[in-house]
């Protein structure tokens, strides 16, 4: 019975060659679409997985009221891991790390052999409590010795060029102006594609410790620092009464505030980062269910074409079906049959899916910045395996119940008719097929738009033309020196230095007291030398910037509008206020500028002198750029012997806030086309299915007169009526769906008609052009050709 199964599926596909064409591509393409989509979001789902003690592993917040609300961060106390170790026995295991991006990559050395790597300072059970296998060491000891430094399998093959016998060999290292050395005491294989964080090396957060000078134990001092905790509580530990204990922990070194820590799950960090008001607001997860959405309405789309293309042939299938049922065959014997066709379609697709899959990876791992690739996974073989069981069974359902259900006397004596039910649910499908399609294409519209509009608006200081590079060796000794001869090569126009970067500063509650009334204010800052300001070209409001001509600028300090708005400061310049617990003399004022991405409105600001500074800041003449990068270059190697030139632009990265968008435009992009491409198979296999109905009418017009715009028109008016219906549904939709993802930006366009036109315009160009094919090929044909056929 299976077997002759198969012999009828095959005769129907060798008959029907047309539109067994039109359901491979149609469905192996909407496959390729959900496959790259789903290999996409199996990797975001697995980032930071894999680690052994996943379920017990926490990361400590902390919740911050201010004057706006409430600030949730990761930054904690250097000495809070430590703290809770001693304090709490539901600890199994703690450690404080530096954040990985706050460093530049280290100078390491091993005699004529020098190389960077990104490095953290870690506690000392760092490796017990990530998965971080070491292939050298022990993760009881690796972090204990202060002189220690644990090296990755990559690094130690840059150093040494093997991996063998190394603990113990001494490795000098710079980070700024501080000169160390190290002694290894572990190699471990290195952090996965799937880590959220990444480094090379590893130092004994203690050597930090002496670096910085932070001694004794957790007091009013030193109880909040941008540091990292994590934790493995021991297992049936309660997080909810942990955080109740954690809290009055944290009460009993700081009763002025009222500050909330609370425990993360590790695992979450990537997907869930984003918090609003103190609530979690989502992260990186929204373009996973977003991607996950468009993947079914993809497949869903596919699975239309399959059902319309399927039920549109019924009738050249009507006679094999009361047969069918004369000889016995029962309804449910019929439905598995047609399902069976229907699956063994949807997995020759996958077979032509797979083959486009892995021709378009290449160019998909470009786009989203990932390594995936196919693999023998069990996991992934399954996956593949349900969705095209899934796209089968979807696809199937409907024409197999419609084809079974025709009454065999009524097959037999030609009788059938296409019923109401049948035509509205061919349209229906049509009108739902083309209001996705209308849905993606305005969606790519704006989110082009919203890109073009963040990338071109003038962020308040001038990104162009400037570059940074982290000071290093005699840089880092002698930055006034540095900036002083650097000043001198023509073609530069100012330089400075400052702490950290411009972009993403991190906040800092600040109490405020005015007329009495005291609140606490979470300010942004920037750090920096002389000239600061001028270098970013930073625009002054009111006062002025930081001059070396006066000799007490070290005790002023210069805020931001938002600033002077928050805080209600009247006529601000010159005077003298209490702030952070110092006198401070307000020296200007500067016009607000984006520090941050255009997702977060402009906060509140302060500028102080510092000449403790890592980050040195460039502005060239324009047009001058490659020559005075080179003289630049050469002047660095004379200052700086043995550390290369390493330079980035600041105009590079203010783009690079918007990566996540930009994936977002580029990947619709395609799914939209893809979309558009499967709907324009239905829509030229039914106008092929209507072309062939209708011959024998277009016969007769042509014979009376028709034009070519006659039978167009014929073709074109049910299927426009469609078309119209789909982009009324649409308009709606896609208006609250665009809306909604505009919200995500504090600054963004405002959606206007032409986007609904244009997108209103293109589906119904393509439909034109998708029956103009058989306008042209009916015009051509002989009529009196299509009058004699039967």
């Amino acid at each position: 019975m299976l077997r002759n199964y198969f012999k009828i599926a095959f005769r129907h596909f060798l008959k029907n060659r047309q539109f067994t064409f039109l359901n491979l591509i149609g469905l192996s393409t909407g496959l390729a679409g959900a496959l790259l989509i789903y290999l996409w979001v199996y990797d975001e789902l697995t980032i930071d997985k894999f680690h052994e003690k996943g379920l017990q592993l926490f990361q400590v917040m902390e919740q911050r009221p201010h004057a706006g609300g409430i600030n949730t961060t990761s930054e904690t106390s250097p000495l809070l891991a430590e703290a809770l170790m001693q304090t709490m026995p539901e600890v199994e295991y703690a450690a404080a790390s530096t954040p990985p991006s706050w460093f530049p990559k280290m100078v390491l050395s091993v005699g004529d052999n020098t190389v960077k790597a990104a490095g953290i300072f870690a506690g000392k059970d760092y490796f017990n409590i990530f998965s971080y296998p070491l292939l050298q060491g022990s993760s009881m000891r690796v972090l204990t010795d202060k002189h220690a430094i644990v090296i990755s399998e990559k690094l130690a093959m840059k150093l040494f060029h093997t991996t063998e016998n190394l603990i113990g060999k001494t490795i000098h290292w710079q980070l700024y102006d501080i000169k160390k050395q190290s002694v290894i005491a572990g190699v471990f294989k290195g952090t996965p594609a799937n880590s959220s964080i990444q480094f090379d090396l590893a130092f004994p957060f203690a050597t930090f410790k002496d670096i910085v000078g932070i001694t004794g134990t957790m007091n009013s001092q030193n109880n909040s620092g941008p540091f990292y905790t994590y934790l493995v509580l021991k297992k049936g530990t309660s997080v909810a009464h942990f955080n109740d204990k954690l809290n009055a922990f944290m009460n009993s070194y700081d009763k002025s505030t009222d500050r909330n820590l609370f425990l993360k799950p590790y695992g979450e960090n990537y997907l869930y980062g984003n918090y609003e008001n103190g609530i979690q607001s989502g992260g990186r997860i929204g373009y996973v269910k977003l991607f996950s959405l468009i993947a079914l309405f993809i497949v869903i789309i596919a699975c239309i074409n399959f059902m319309n293309l399927s039920t549109a042939k019924a009738s050249g299938r009507m006679k094999e079906i009361g047969i069918c049922k004369a000889m016995g065959a029962d309804r449910k014997t019929l439905i598995l049959q047609h399902m069976g066709e229907a699956l063994l379609m949807a997995f020759l697709s996958l077979i032509i899916a797979l083959l486009l899959v892995q021709l378009l990876l290449p160019r998909f791992n470009e786009i989203t910045g990932k390594h995936l690739v196919v693999r023998a996974d069990i996991n992934l073989i399954l996956s593949f395996l349900g969705i095209t069981l899934f796209t089968g069974l979807i696809a199937g359902s409907y024409p197999a119940l419609y084809l079974s259900g025709f009454n065999p006397v009524a097959v037999l004596k030609g009788n059938v008719r296409n019923s109401m039910e049948e035509l509205w649910a061919r349209k229906g499908l049509v009108v739902f097929q083309f209001s996705l399609s209308f849905i993606f294409i305005a969606a790519v519209l704006i989110v082009y738009k919203q890109i073009t509009y963040i990338q071109t608006k003038n962020p308040g200081y001038d990104k162009d033309h400037v570059i940074y590079f982290e000071s290093e060796g005699n840089v880092a000794a002698s930055i006034p020196a540095f900036l002083s001869e650097v000043k001198k090569i023509p073609g530069i126009v100012n330089a400075s230095a400052m702490v950290g970067h411009i972009l993403g500063s991190p906040g800092i509650p600040v109490s405020w007291k005015e007329n009495g009334r005291e609140e606490m204010i979470m300010f942004r800052n920037l750090h920096g030398t002389y000239d600061l300001i001028e270098t970013l070209g930073i625009k002054m409001l009111s006062g002025r910037s930081f001059s070396q001509n006066s000799g007490t600028d070290g005790s002023k300090i210069i805020f931001n509008e938002a600033a002077i708005k928050t805080m209600g400061i009247k006529d601000p310049v010159g005077k003298v206020i209490n702030f952070a617990g110092m006198r401070r003399e307000i020296a200007g004022v500067v016009k607000n500028f984006h520090f941050e991405s255009l997702h977060e409105s402009v906060k509140p600001l302060f500028i102080e002198l510092d000449h403790q500074t890592q980050t040195i800041l460039v502005r060239i003449s324009p047009g001058m750029e490659r020559k005075v990068i080179d003289q630049l270059g050469s002047f660095y190697k004379s200052f700086n012997p043995k550390f290369s030139f390493d330079y980035n632009f600041l105009n590079a990265d203010f783009q690079a806030q918007y990566n996540a968008e930009k994936q977002v435009a580029e990947l619709s992009k395609y799914f939209a086309g893809l979309a558009v491409l499967i709907s324009c198979l239905g829509l030229f296999g039914l106008s092929t299915f209507t072309a062939e109905r209708k011959r024998k009418e277009i016969g007769i017009r042509k014979v009376l007169g028709a034009t070519a715009k006659n039978v167009m028109l014929l073709l074109f008016r049910d299927l426009l009526l469609s078309v119209l219906i789909a982009m009324v549904i649409a308009i709606p939709l896609a208006w609250w769906t665009i809306s909604s993802w505009l919200q995500r930006f504090a600054y963004h366009i405002h959606i206007g008609p032409d986007v609904f036109l244009i997108a209103g315009g293109a589906i119904i160009g393509i439909t034109l052009l998708t029956i103009s094919f058989h306008t042209i090929k009916a015009t051509m044909t002989n009529s009196v050709n299509d009058l004699r056929t039967e």
